[in-house]
């Protein structure tokens, strides 16, 4: 075709525009033969990840707490009469039965009480018996011998008050057990019925221990259930202990409840005030599927792993858990225990995932 004749300043830009087209053609040409080297589908890819079996065994289910032990039976001794210590004979540490003497005051002043009680007492009662010759004779009134016999039972009461006083000079333990403190000197006035305690007695052969557990597990608790003890002044010392007393009550305060832990303590290992760990086990499954932990992922309420079969492909199982405990989970319904579950990786996965073993 022959080309329109154009004035000579425009024949120049024409061959431009030429040129500039055989080069997009080229190009386009070129794109066209690389693309026909791709490949039509994107390599598999399998995601890494580490598997691990289930097992088979006991689980148990507990709550965790703390508590200070402390004694079942104790008693702060104060004196029930006023005086001088004279003597002290215990000292702290030392094992005393009930009954036993733990310390003497002056006892001389109460002695002397009791001598004039005993007098005035002889005096009423000789006097008393000479009326009473004469009274059935008609010879006294009513009225004198009524009052006569009046004072001779005052008389016998302070006679009876007087030995008390006398033997309450002498301070005895109320209760078996150790001397856990000890304020009486000899030498010091005490006084009768004070507040400060002369002697703390406490017995460790049962101590108890209080813990406050959520509402929640009020349910979970029953009486003679087991409890266990982590001492921590005994490092790897495992104590046995029994659910004692529940409160009936639960605090509006805090939310909890008391539950009070009976110990034993025969030998007399441990000590009133010592802090333990302590473990309540609300139950047991024997032979339960056992699943680790970090195998399992929780969304929405529903519980999932995931399972890698003989073709080298995850697939997501919902489960359904019951104890928890120590890093395993038991499986009541969704695997039947020969599985292998992935415990790493898992995070990245969907269903269906084309994964590979990298711990064999």
């Amino acid at each position: 075709m022959k080309l329109p004749s154009l004035p000579a300043t425009c024949r120049p830009l024409l061959l431009a525009v030429a040129l500039a087209g055989s080069v997009s053609v080229l190009s386009g040409c070129g794109e066209a033969g690389a693309s026909a080297d791709k490949p039509d589908a994107a390599a598999v890819i399998a995601i890494p990840v580490e598997v691990a079996p289930l097992n088979h065994g006991s689980i148990s289910i507990d709550y965790h707490s703390t508590a200070t032990l402390e004694a079942k039976e104790e008693a702060f001794v104060v004196a029930r009469a006023s005086g001088i210590i004279q003597h002290i004979f215990v000292e702290e540490g030392d094992y005393v039965e009930k009954g036993q003497p733990l310390a003497q005051l002056e006892p001389e002043r109460y002695e002397l009480a009791l001598q004039k009680a005993r007098a005035d007492l002889s005096g009423i009662k000789q006097e008393l018996d000479k009326i009473d010759k004469v009274y059935h004779k008609k010879l006294v009134s009513d009225d004198t011998f009524d009052k006569l016999k009046a004072q001779y039972e005052a008389a016998k009461a302070n006679l009876a008050l007087a030995e008390l006083d006398l033997k309450e000079t002498t301070i005895i333990a109320p209760i078996s057990g150790f001397i856990a403190e000890r304020n009486a000197k000899v030498g010091n006035l005490t006084e009768s019925f004070q507040r400060e305690r002369m002697f703390h007695i406490v017995d460790q052969k049962q101590l108890l221990g209080v813990v406050y557990l959520p509402e929640k597990e009020l349910a979970n608790i029953s009486k003679q259930q087991q409890a266990l003890l982590s001492i921590a002044s005994m490092p790897g010392a495992k104590v046995n202990a029994w659910v004692e007393r529940i409160s009936p009550v639960v605090d509006a305060n805090t939310g909890t409840f008391k539950v009070t832990l009976s110990v034993p303590n025969q030998d007399n290992v441990l000590k009133s005030g010592m802090f333990a760990q302590v473990f309540i086990q609300y139950g047991a499954h024997d032979d339960a599927v056992l699943l680790p932990q970090r195998a399992m992922l929780s969304v929405d309420n529903q519980n999932t792993v995931f399972v890698v079969d003989d073709k080298g492909v995850a697939n997501k199982v919902p489960v359904t858990i019951g104890y928890q405990s120590n890093g395993q989970v038991e499986i009541l319904s969704g695997l039947k225990g020969d599985e292998k579950v992935v415990i790493t990786g898992h995070q990245n996965l969907k269903d269906q995932s084309p994964v590979q073993v990298v711990n064999g």
